[in-house]
């Protein structure tokens, strides 16, 4: 199949892209994409709640009432769960795991259902070159907005560079990624990617 290509203006050019039907022309699986997405989100979870529990909160053992003649139910000790400031009856803990496991199979199955849809709704576009000049900000937020991708905007490279990684940090609705480093959260995040030609080859290697 072939995508259609646009220059560093944002204009058609003449000559299109030639890339695989199962990179880019998959069927769309609701299910493998949501399996993907949330396992990918899943995956860079970090533990960090810690709670504590009946036998770690600072409370006295002793006894809070007598057992009989005082009306209340029986009562124990106050770090019990159900007394206000006791422990938690099920505390979260450091070294919980959130990890999801995606078989490498599913995972590039999905990414490619994910980059054929975008296909299919016309957010992918294919660029010959896109880069800027300086590492200024303004310079890229002219040039994303001359190119019609106001909204926002993934750019996909097939190598680092520099002044786009620079002008893009303190732009909100601009991400700029090397193809290797490319994942599905954004790219089913933003309403408009742009790769270049040696990005969509990177992706259908990594795919393939």
């Amino acid at each position: 199949m072939e995508l259609k290509l646009i220059d560093k203006n944002g204009k058609p050019a003449k000559k299109g892209v030639t890339v695989s039907e199962g990179t880019f022309g998959r069927e769309f699986n609701e299910a493998l994409v949501h399996q993907v997405v949330v396992g990918y989100m899943a995956n860079a979870r970090t533990a960090t709640r810690a709670q504590k529990g009946r036998d770690t909160v600072a409370h006295t053992t002793h006894k809070p009432y007598a057992q009989k003649g005082t009306g209340n139910a029986r009562s124990g000790m106050s770090s019990s769960p159900i007394w206000r400031g006791g422990g938690r009856a099920f505390p979260n803990s450091p070294n919980e795991n959130f990890s999801h496991k995606v078989n490498r199979k599913a995972y590039r199955a999905g990414m490619q259902t994910i980059l054929s849809e975008l296909v299919r709704q016309d957010r992918l576009s294919v660029v010959e070159e896109f880069s800027v000049d300086t590492p200024k900000t303004k310079a890229l937020a002219e040039k994303v907005k001359g190119m019609g991708y106001a909204g926002g905007v993934l750019v996909l490279t097939d190598s680092f560079n520099e002044n786009l990684y620079l002008s893009s940090r303190n732009l909100t609705n601009v991400m700029v990624v090397e193809a290797q480093f490319a994942d599905p959260v954004s790219l089913v995040r933003f309403p408009n990617v742009v790769a270049t030609e040696g990005a969509v080859k990177k992706l259908e290697e990594m795919l393939a």
